[in-house]
């Protein structure tokens, strides 16, 4: 799979989770198994995804009101990821 195609991947998984369509548990599987991706990028990527989805797992154990962690605000911030390493690659590439 091209990095583009993984990004396009990680992107459709952001909007199914948005839709309640993916469980996070899912969403994070998808995230993580993206090894290709993640070596191809600076090691600082991969810890602050791996802080963000570690976030969103803790937050999904609890309700939106009783949990330090918006996941509106996370899943924001994953986006945020996604241009970054859209534009990193593109620099690289």
């Amino acid at each position: 799979m091209s990095h583009d195609q993984t990004l396009h991947l990680l992107q459709d998984s952001l909007n199914a989770i948005r839709q309640d369509q993916l469980a996070v548990a899912a969403f994070c599987q998808t995230w993580r198994a993206q090894n290709a991706l993640l070596s191809a990028l600076p090691p600082r990527y991969g810890e602050v995804m791996e802080d963000m989805l570690g976030r969103l797992e803790a937050g999904s154990l609890f309700t939106e009101e009783s949990c330090s962690f918006s996941q509106v605000d996370l899943l924001t911030n994953l986006d945020v990821w996604l241009d970054q390493a859209q534009q990193a690659l593109a620099k690289a590439g």
